[in-house]
C-alpha cells in the first residue's frame, strides 16, 4: 500500500528501524497491563514521531490498529455473554498477534507497513 516517503530501507538509521519495531512489539504489554497496547506504542511514538517520518508511521500505524483491537474486543466481550461473541474474539485475538508480527518484521527490514481493515484514528 501507500509508502510515506517512497521506498525506504537503506537510508533508515538502525535507531529508527529499532524505534519503529518497539512501537509494534510494545503492543504486547496489552497482555499484561490494561490498556498497554495503547499506551505503550502512544508513548514511544510521542517521543520520536518528530524526529523521524519512518517511526511517525509505525508509530501511528501500531496506534491505530490497537485503538480497532481494543474496541472490537470489547464489543466482542459483549456479544460473548450471548455466546455468538466468543469465535471472533479469540480470531481477533490470532490476527492481533500475528498481524503484529508481521509489523514488526517489516518495520526491522525497514519498510512501510499498514494494517489492513484499519479505521486510522491517529493521523
Amino acid at each position: 500500500m501507500g509508502t510515506p516517503g517512497g521506498a525506504s530501507g537503506g537510508n533508515l538509521s538502525q535507531d529508527e528501524r529499532n524505534m519503529a519495531l518497539f512501537c509494534h512489539l510494545s503492543t504486547f504489554l496489552g497482555f499484561v497491563i490494561p490498556l498497554g497496547n495503547i499506551i505503550a506504542p502512544l508513548v514511544l511514538w510521542l517521543i520520536k514521531k518528530d524526529s523521524s517520518a519512518f517511526v511517525d508511521h509505525h508509530g501511528r500505524e501500531a496506534l491505530n490498529f490497537q485503538i480497532n483491537v481494543t474496541f472490537w474486543m470489547i464489543v466482542f466481550i459483549i456479544l460473548s455473554m450471548l455466546l455468538i461473541g466468543l469465535p471472533f474474539l479469540i480470531l481477533l485475538a490470532i490476527a492481533d498477534v500475528v498481524l503484529t508480527i508481521v509489523a514488526t518484521v517489516k518495520a526491522a527490514n525497514g519498510e512501510h507497513y499498514e494494517y489492513p481493515l484499519t479505521l486510522r484514528l491517529v493521523k
